[in-house]
């Protein structure tokens, strides 16, 4: 089997962290990628890889081999189109990971453009509000709205996502408007549960550049934005959520904007990338649109202290 075929299978493995799953991914049966992975140690004389009935991970020398194979793969796809007159034109298929509504709202309908102008670029574009792990599912970037959690991926901080605070004219019409945050104890809010970690979400502001939290009451709880939305329109509570996720119900009036000066904080957005010396052209090239396209219809104007931490005080 050619080096380059062998170096790829032996990645795939170390990112799946199973045969199987590195075969499923590639197309191609589980003994040829035992085979392959079998033959490559031999040809390095060393052993790459740790075997159990349960997981496969790389040991020491097969973590070092991982990236030096991640370099001269990337290295071998540079060569490849150096000279082919469709070098100007980057080709392959790109596994992306976004959360749902960027996705459906600001991804999904930009993307004709960046595949005319790509035409031979191909994209598996997951929409989930569900945080993916990059190196088992094979994923070559992610982008994650919100504190960072993992470790051992390249992350490009983007810029930060406008938080407001929004109500139903039916909910105000009930309950009256909250003017300042002594008045969120008379108030509801739709519970916004975390779907990775199940934990409800506190209500947040910013006060005299502290950030604050208290527990709101609310008689519903859900874990994703859409029904988030869905609940604050049905007038079952106020909801913290990105601007520009209820845009155009702001525009049409169904939704209000309450609290303008009590704003929570505005999250960061990051785009990850597994843990590899060189990122593909075509990775590179999707990256850069969508950060342009991100900073042009969603982000907030880049200020000063804006990657800094603030402690919460929580009433």
């Amino acid at each position: 089997m050619d080096r380059i075929d062998l170096f790829r299978i032996f990645s795939r493995v170390v990112e799946c962290a199973s045969f199987t799953r590195a075969a499923d991914t590639l197309g191609v049966p589980r003994s040829s990628v035992s085979a392959a992975v079998q033959e490559l140690e031999g040809r390095v004389g060393a052993r790459l890889l740790h075997r159990t009935t349960r997981k496969v991970s790389p040991t020491q020398d097969g973590a070092a081999f991982y990236d030096r194979c991640q370099r001269v793969i990337a290295d071998v796809e540079d060569t490849e189109n150096l000279f082919r007159q469709t070098a100007a034109q980057p080709s392959g298929r790109l596994r992306v990971d976004v959360p749902g509504r960027i996705g459906r709202l600001i991804i999904a309908p930009a993307l004709p453009g960046f595949l005319d102008r790509y035409p031979q670029i191909n994209i598996d574009l997951g929409v989930t509000d569900r945080a993916v792990n990059l190196v088992e599912d094979s994923v070559d970037c992610v982008l994650r709205v919100g504190p960072l959690s993992d470790s051992g991926l390249i992350a490009r901080p983007i810029g930060r996502l406008a938080l407001i605070n929004v109500a139903s004219p039916a909910y105000l019409a009930r309950h009256g408007t909250p003017h300042v945050p002594d008045d969120l104890e008379r108030h509801w809010a739709v519970n916004y549960a975390s779907p990775s970690s199940g934990r409800v979400e506190d209500w947040e502001w910013l006060e005299d550049g502290i950030l604050r939290a208290v527990p709101m009451r609310g008689r519903v709880t859900v874990n994703s934005a859409e029904a988030y939305i869905a609940c604050c329109l049905a007038g079952l509570g106020m909801i913290q959520i990105p601007a520009y996720d209820v845009r155009s119900y702001l525009d049409t009036g169904d939704l209000v904007e309450i609290m303008p000066e009590n704003r929570a904080e505005s999250m960061p957005m990051t785009l990850l990338y597994p843990h590899r010396q060189h990122l593909s052209r075509r990775l590179q090239i999707f990256a850069d649109w969508l950060v342009d396209i991100l900073k042009r219809q969603i982000l907030e104007p880049e200020t000063r202290g804006a990657g800094e931490a603030r402690p919460v005080i929580r009433s």
